[in-house]
């Protein structure tokens, strides 16, 4: 999928499915690919349910919007992900419900926003950082991203998502449809957690080993 058309088809096709099983809602998140001349990333303000292909801002290589409606303002934060993220081709950030709630639980920053409960978790997921809580569009939160994800690689494990306390996840992959994956493993793992009490016990390292041998998890 490398026609600029085919990707305005995909990130609205994907933002409908998150929309229409209630990953997102009203105007809340946005999805953004990167293109080898630049960017196209979901309007500001825009229903991740209803996007319009023509409408999708299209960014240049130095972050200048040349066509579209306006970009949202997460442009920054998703631009310095892909920098610091070489394999990423798609983020996207959502305010997915059980992950906002799971940050009002902690206090953060922390490596992990979840212990590694079930094997799709650390297959799909990984390490997910706690970023702390900046108003929304701050351009310090897109340093701080940077540094964790260039850290977490640094250690042998690199991540495709990140928490923002009380704002929700950023997540990455190679394309929408997988970056779409990991936000909905990553949603999932949350709502399982906040609905067992006790706590479950995390894989014990003889279990996430066994994965990484059969699997290649990394973690």
């Amino acid at each position: 999928m490398s026609s600029d058309a085919a990707q305005r088809e995909e990130i609205c096709r994907v933002g409908r499915s998150l929309y229409e099983r209630g990953y997102v809602h009203a105007s809340a998140g946005n999805i953004s690919v990167r293109l080898d001349d630049g960017f196209l990333i979901t309007p500001t303000d825009a229903c991740l349910g209803t996007l319009d292909p023509a409408a999708l801002a299209r960014v240049d290589a130095a972050g200048q919007q040349t066509g579209g409606d306006r970009a949202s303002k997460t442009l920054a934060l998703h631009r310095r992900i892909y920098a610091s993220a070489p394999a990423a081709r798609s983020v996207i950030h959502t305010h997915s419900t059980h992950l906002v709630a799971l940050t009002l639980q902690q206090p953060g920053p922390a490596d992990d926003l979840l212990p590694p409960i079930t094997p799709y978790f650390v297959m799909k997921v990984g390490h997910v950082p706690l970023i702390p809580y900046h108003r929304p569009g701050d351009p310090a939160v897109a340093e701080l991203v940077a540094q964790r994800i260039e850290a977490m690689a640094a250690r042998g494990t690199p991540i495709r998502a990140v928490m923002l306390a009380r704002l929700g996840p950023n997540v990455w992959h190679d394309s929408p449809a997988g970056a779409s994956a990991v936000l909905e493993e990553l949603e999932e793992t949350a709502r399982l957690w906040l609905l067992q009490q006790p706590r479950p016990a995390p894989l014990s390292e003889a279990q996430i080993d066994e994965l990484r041998r059969q699997f290649g998890a990394v973690w």
